[in-house]
């Protein structure tokens, strides 16, 4: 469930492999699988904008190595020294074809770092764009993905629109997560955490404020739904 507070534990459960690289390239089940943070000295770029209905996600550096030292020093790799396609590549490769019509976009499930131990389930997006950039003098790879509602493709060809989602602000959740202390506001447990819009959004309340936000557990969250309480 989208904004779901989750153990990393639980993230490899789920996608069914173990998560130790960032970009997860068609992992199964028609989806791939990125991880992300906008922490405080995180390894790489990532931003939400739009209001948070757009992500930009950096690609990745080249594994340090003997000959590599200093990976922020080299351009990120399309492909690998055998020229076999990067996990940039993989992405890139999509993003394209997606761009130029001949592919539907990748769906991409997100989950995001806030602090050690706590990830957050940001739900699907839809890859559709992709670009090299100079970023203190190398070239890095940057993706454009749309936060989307559902977890299904929409078929386009049945005349059906993507409605575009919100993510809440990364300092937003960790605002929440520190006020409320790690537990559902109604009960005070500890696991099954969800961050809840106060006000839903589609009654008109806001992702971009805190005092909108509160964390329930799955029961409360549920029985919640959207009505306001």
């Amino acid at each position: 469930m989208v904004n779901e507070i989750i153990s990393y534990l639980e993230m490899c459960q789920r996608e069914g492999l173990s998560l130790q690289r960032g970009m997860n390239f068609g992992v199964g089940d028609g989806h791939s699988v990125i991880l992300m943070s906008q922490r405080p000295n995180a390894p790489y770029a990532d931003e939400l904008r739009e209001s948070g209905t757009v992500l930009i996600y950096e690609g990745h550096d080249v594994p340090r190595s003997a000959a590599v030292p200093d990976p922020k020093r080299v351009d990120q790799p399309e492909c690998t020294p055998s020229g076999r396609l990067t996990q940039n590549g993989l992405f890139h490769q999509a993003a394209q074809a997606a761009k130029a019509g001949g592919r539907t976009p990748e769906r991409v499930r997100v989950y995001e770092k806030l602090r050690q131990g706590i990830w957050s389930y940001n739900g699907v997006f839809h890859l559709v764009d992709s670009w090299k950039e100079k970023v203190n003098g190398r070239l890095v790879f940057k993706f454009k993905l749309l936060a989307v509602e559902g977890e299904d493709e929409i078929d386009s060809s049945a005349g059906r629109r993507l409605v575009r989602r919100r993510v809440i602000p990364t300092h937003v959740k960790l605002e929440v997560w520190k006020r409320d202390g790690g537990r559902c506001v109604i009960c005070g447990a500890t696991d099954e955490l969800h961050f809840d819009h106060i006000v839903p959004y589609a009654k008109g309340g806001t992702s971009l404020v805190a005092e909108n936000v509160q964390l329930l557990c799955a029961r409360h969250n549920i029985k919640k739904g959207d009505r306001i309480v």
